[in-house]
């Protein structure tokens, strides 16, 4: 690992869940882990320019529950459960499903388009309205999601 992936991967251990067991490797922006506890590997990243440790996106899979490539979103701040809540990827846009800080994909299909879509862009955003009335966006860089999402794969695949 070079010297420069460091803090990237510091800041991202701050803001993986505390079950993280197995780091898979930090791939520019993002950062690939495996969990025991349960099962599970994951692509994460936190937003630019981001204090908040608790902010991040992720892509997980599940293989205990045959689930892959699921997203979930940390938002840097709390939003009503029927706030609009948009997800920019690319040119491409998807209204996300949200309950306090956490935003999710509506359904299989839209996961599929969404790391399809983060597969070929170099920037997403999730905007939001926050509790107080305030629009927001969390802004990523995806340089090194695909090869993060692609290790998390291959890391559940390969456990045991």
């Amino acid at each position: 690992m070079n010297k420069a992936a460091l803090p990237v991967l510091a800041m991202l251990v701050v803001a993986t869940p505390l079950s993280a067991r197995e780091s898979l490797g930090v791939y520019v922006n993002w950062a690939a882990f495996r969990d025991d506890a349960p099962s599970r590997c994951y692509a994460i990243a936190k937003p630019i320019r981001s204090s908040d440790a608790g902010t991040f996106a992720s892509i997980a899979t599940w293989p205990d529950r045959n689930l892959r490539g699921q997203l979930h979103i940390r938002l840097s701040r709390q939003v009503r459960d029927d706030a609009e809540t948009e997800l920019t990827v690319g040119e491409r846009k998807f209204e996300l499903i949200t309950k306090g800080r956490n935003a999710w994909a509506k359904d299989n299909a839209m996961d599929t388009s969404i790391i399809a879509a983060m597969r070929s862009a170099t920037r997403m955003s999730v905007a939001a309205r926050a509790n107080n009335g305030v629009r927001f966006t969390d802004r990523y860089n995806l340089a090194g999601a695909a090869t993060a999402m692609d290790a998390s794969i291959v890391g559940c695949a390969t456990k045991g």
